[in-house]
């Protein structure tokens, strides 16, 4: 078994296997050999983020990228979630600068990462970095730093000795957020590890919080390395999906006073990322524009054009909500969509609320405000008036006719609307008619008429528009219409998985139990 010393070296391997440098901390220490900080307070790497902010930004002035380094490297606030939220909005925006160039004043915004280019990023990872904090120096194990901002933090314990497992290295950094703040301004990530048992949270989280990462390129690929810490390390780290998890995958909530940081597990990040694809090839006008991605891991496949994105199973209490605003967050980015429309429905009028009360919190990571149809009226005008974007909510039953309605009237044949259902099942969303008495005022049957399921509705409303669904219930097999409105899965995360990862406890049963479960189930049937 290995010690301490050893897994951090062994740690600082992997990362350099996966297209990272690496330094020491005391060679860049203030009085080290090659140093990069003028004192032991400061936790930015001034030069390396100017070097990156010139590849990056290369319109912008030398001296303006240097103001911004020094800015950004200030946090205004005492209190380190309020400066942990707003670096977070300046990765995702940039920070806003005026200049004079050529005479002229120009208004901009100084990226500090590049998302779409990778290369221009430098990845960093650092030992020993020494940082002055309130009651004297403090040394965590291994920081992640992104073109010399220290983005995230690991802290790793001795596998062997018995006193200092995963906890301890959790307690140890809420020991850390109090004497060095300024170092978890810049965070994204926390990682605390034995080795074999390794967990990353949020800079809010509690230890429930803190989950297993068990995945690295994809959610089967799940390779069965002797140390899970190697596939957090090779999987969440890996450069161009950690740039994609801090862009889309980062939530900031407000509970009072109280900011709370969510980010994303590996199933959702994973599902999230295949549902986008999925939904991308979906929904292309032209069925020959573009060729379908290969996943042999399902049956069916994403048919260019088909409008059937697909259903993302994930067992109750898995972070559906989560799940579906960073879909909807990473969809709305992707070009080929061409600003789409969102159309978020649900079947009852409080998840409707729930949910929406959800993307509204994530206003900020969306870049937009969703908005809420109050009836069938307002769905129908806010469906025909809106040209492009946009979120908007609704529940499935304002998708029924008026009264002399045979048919639901064509609302938008534009082929970038996105219905993403809350629970895509069979009793909300069948196709098939039904043939009903139609009854007077007195209650007289007068004739008979074929009605159909509000899948029909919403086509007819929507004939161009793509669906996916998201559930915490699998889909029974003899479901034909669930499939034929939403395709068949592209992602599963079932309680077995969850029992796993310990996001959820074992079910245990007996034949007793069993029996009474099935007995009420038919009562209630």
């Amino acid at each position: 078994m290995i010690t301490e010393d050893q897994l951090e070296q062994i740690c600082l391997e992997w990362f350099q296997s996966i297209g990272y440098d690496y330094v020491c901390g005391y060679d860049i220490a203030p009085d080290g050999s090659s140093p990069e900080r003028s004192n032991y307070r400061e936790v930015v790497l001034h030069d390396r983020l100017v070097s990156r902010l010139q590849v990056i930004n290369p319109h912008i002035p030398q001296a303006t990228l240097e103001q911004v380094a020094l800015g950004v490297a200030k946090p205004e606030s005492l209190i380190l979630n309020i400066n942990n939220r707003a670096f977070h909005q300046q990765l995702l925006e940039g920070v806003k600068v005026e200049y004079k160039k050529d005479g002229k004043d120009h208004s901009d915004y100084v990226q500090l990462l590049d998302f779409s280019t990778v290369s221009n990023n430098q990845f960093l990872v650092v030992n020993q970095f020494t940082i002055l904090g309130s009651k004297g120096n403090r040394r965590p194990d291994v920081i992640v730093f992104i073109n010399g901002l220290p983005i995230a933090v690991l802290e790793l314990k001795n596998p062997v000795d018995n006193h200092a497992d995963i906890w301890t290295a959790f307690q140890q950094l809420q020991t850390y957020k109090d004497e060095i703040p300024d170092l978890f301004a810049f965070n994204e990530a926390l990682v605390v590890s034995d080795g074999l048992d390794a967990r990353v949270g949020s800079l809010t989280a509690n230890k429930e919080r803190f989950m297993a990462w068990r995945t690295v390129n994809n959610e089967h690929d799940k390779p069965l390395f002797e140390y899970a810490l190697e596939t957090l390390v090779k999987g969440f780290f890996k450069p161009e999906l950690l740039l994609d998890y801090i862009r889309h995958f980062v939530l900031f909530e407000e509970s009072g006073d109280a900011i709370i940081k969510k980010i994303a597990g590996y199933h959702q990040f994973h599902a999230v990322r295949e549902a986008v694809r999925a939904t991308v090839v979906a929904s292309q006008a032209d069925e020959q524009s573009l060729v379908a991605e290969p996943r042999a891991n399902y049956a069916n496949k994403v048919l260019p054009g088909s409008k059937k994105a697909g259903v993302v199973w994930h067992t109750q209490g898995s972070g559906k909500s989560i799940s579906m605003v960073c879909y909807a967050g990473k969809l709305l980015a992707q070009p080929e969509m061409n600003n789409p429309t969102m159309v978020v429905v649900t079947d009852r009028n409080d998840l409707d609320g729930q949910l929406y009360n959800t993307f509204s919190m994530a206003a900020d990571t969306l870049k937009q405000t969703p908005v809420q149809a109050s009836d069938r009226d307002a769905l129908r005008e806010i469906l025909a008036s809106r040209q492009s974007g946009g979120i908007i909510f609704t529940t499935v039953q304002k998708f029924a006719l008026l009264a002399d309605e045979l048919s639901h009237p064509v609302l938008s044949t534009r082929h970038n609307i996105v219905v993403v259902s809350d629970e895509a099942h069979r009793s909300q969303y069948g196709d098939k008619a039904k043939l009903v008495e139609v009854k007077d005022k007195d209650g007289v049957v007068t004739g008979t008429k074929y009605t159909f399921g509000y899948s029909k509705h919403m086509r007819d409303a929507m004939p161009e528009a793509s669906f996916i669904g998201f559930t915490g219930t699998p889909i029974d097999s003899a479901d034909k219409d669930t499939r034929a409105v939403f395709g068949d899965y592209v992602s599963i995360y079932d309680i077995q998985d969850a029992v796993d990862d310990g996001a959820t406890v074992p079910i245990y049963t007996n034949h007793v139990l069993l029996s009474w479960i099935l007995t009420l189930l038919k009562l209630k049937l």
